[in-house]
C-alpha cells in the first residue's frame, strides 16, 4: 500500500481533473469518489451530495483530489516530474497537459536532458516532464513530486532532507546536483537531488530568484497509518517547528503541507449506515489531530 499520498486542493474540478489525468497517463482509473454528508456541507459551504474527494491512479500511483473551494491555489512550489522513455512518450504528455495552461520552462533540449519542459496545467498543478536516455526511469514510480524551496526557504533543502529522511522508514537520501560557479544561480544551492520516504522518491529543487509564491495547502501529502501510536509519531515529529492545523491538517518547519491520517478514517466514512458516518465526519471535523477512538465511539464501535 502506498504510505504517502498526493492531496490536491481544487476549488470545483476534483472530478474533472481525475478524469483527464487517468485519460492521459497509463495504468490509470478512478478508484473511489466520496460526497459531502450534511456535516461536512455545512462547514465547507459545498452543497451536499457534490463531490468532495476523488481517488485516482495514474501509472500505478495514487492520488487524492478535493473539492475544497478557491481557499488555495497551486504554485510550482510543488511539482511532478514525469520521467518519460521515448521523445514520442514526452511529446504527448507535453501536448495534453499543456493545452490551456502555461509554460514556466520552455520544451526543448537542455544540458541535463534531451528533452524538458515545465508547465502549469490548465488547472494550475505544475508538472516538470523529462526525456533522458541516460536516467534509469523506475518501473515502480514513474511520477515523483519535487519539493522546491525558494524565499526564505532557499538554502534549507538540505535541512529538510535530512528532516524527512530522520522521520520516516525505508528512507535514504539518493543523489545531490548542486549548481556550480558560474551556472545560473547561486553557488552550492541543490538543483535537484532525490530522497526516498517510505520506499517512495521526491525530488528536491533550490532557487534564489525572485519568486512570489510558497509553500500552502493546495498541494500536500497524506500520511496513512494504522494505528494511534502511528498518528501521534508522525504528528508530533512534523509538527515540530512548524503549525496544528485542523482535521489531520499540519503545516511542517519549512511550511509544506501533510495530512496525518487513520486508515480507519475511510472506512469509516465509507459505511452504508450513512447516519453513522455523518457521525463520523462531524467527530473529525472538530478535531485537530485525529484520535481514532474518538472517531470510533462516534461510530459506535468499540
Amino acid at each position: 500500500m502506498q504510505k504517502i499520498t498526493p492531496f490536491l486542493w481544487f476549488d470545483n474540478q476534483a472530478e474533472e481533473a481525475a478524469k483527464f489525468y487517468t485519460s492521459i497517463f497509463k495504468k490509470s482509473k478512478i478508484l473511489t469518489t466520496m460526497r459531502y454528508d450534511g456535516a461536512g456541507a455545512e462547514v465547507s459551504g459545498r452543497p451536499k451530495g457534490s463531490v468532495m474527494t476523488v481517488t485516482f491512479r495514474i501509472e500505478g500511483q495514487d492520488f487524492t483530489a478535493l473539492n475544497g473551494g478557491p481557499i488555495f491555489r497551486f504554485n510550482p512550489s510543488i511539482s511532478f516530474m514525469v520521467q518519460c522513455t521515448s521523445e514520442k512518450e514526452i511529446d504527448f504528455f507535453w501536448e495534453k497537459l499543456s493545452a490551456g495552461g502555461n509554460v514556466m520552462m520552455e520544451f526543448g533540449m537542455y544540458p541535463f536532458a534531451e528533452k524538458y519542459g515545465w508547465l502549469n496545467d490548465r488547472y494550475g498543478v505544475s508538472w516538470q516532464l523529462i526525456f533522458n536516455q541516460q536516467m534509469p526511469v523506475s518501473k515502480k514510480q514513474k511520477i515523483v513530486p519535487c519539493i522546491m524551496f525558494v524565499g526564505a526557504n532557499n538554502g534549507r533543502a538540505d535541512e529538510a532532507i535530512k528532516q524527512y529522511t530522520s522521520i520516516f522508514p525505508k528512507s535514504k537520501t539518493l543523489f545531490i546536483s548542486r549548481y556550480a560557479k558560474g551556472d545560473p544561480d547561486k553557488e552550492g544551492n541543490i538543483n535537484h537531488g532525490r530522497f526516498r520516504l517510505c520506499g517512495q522518491e521526491f525530488g528536491i529543487m533550490e532557487s534564489s530568484g525572485p519568486h512570489e509564491f510558497t509553500f500552502n495547502s493546495a498541494t500536500s501529502f497524506v500520511v496513512d497509518c494504522k494505528t494511534q501510536k502511528e498518528v501521534d509519531y508522525f504528528w508530533n515529529k512534523l509538527t515540530a517547528g512548524g503549525a496544528e492545523v485542523q482535521c489531520g491538517w499540519l503545516s511542517d518547519k519549512f511550511g509544506v503541507a501533510w495530512q496525518i491520517v487513520p486508515e480507519i478514517l475511510e472506512k469509516l466514512l465509507a459505511s452504508k449506515n450513512k447516519e453513522k458516518s455523518e457521525k463520523v465526519m462531524a467527530a473529525m471535523l472538530k478535531m485537530v489531530k485525529i484520535d481514532i477512538a474518538g472517531l470510533k465511539k462516534a461510530f459506535g464501535k468499540k
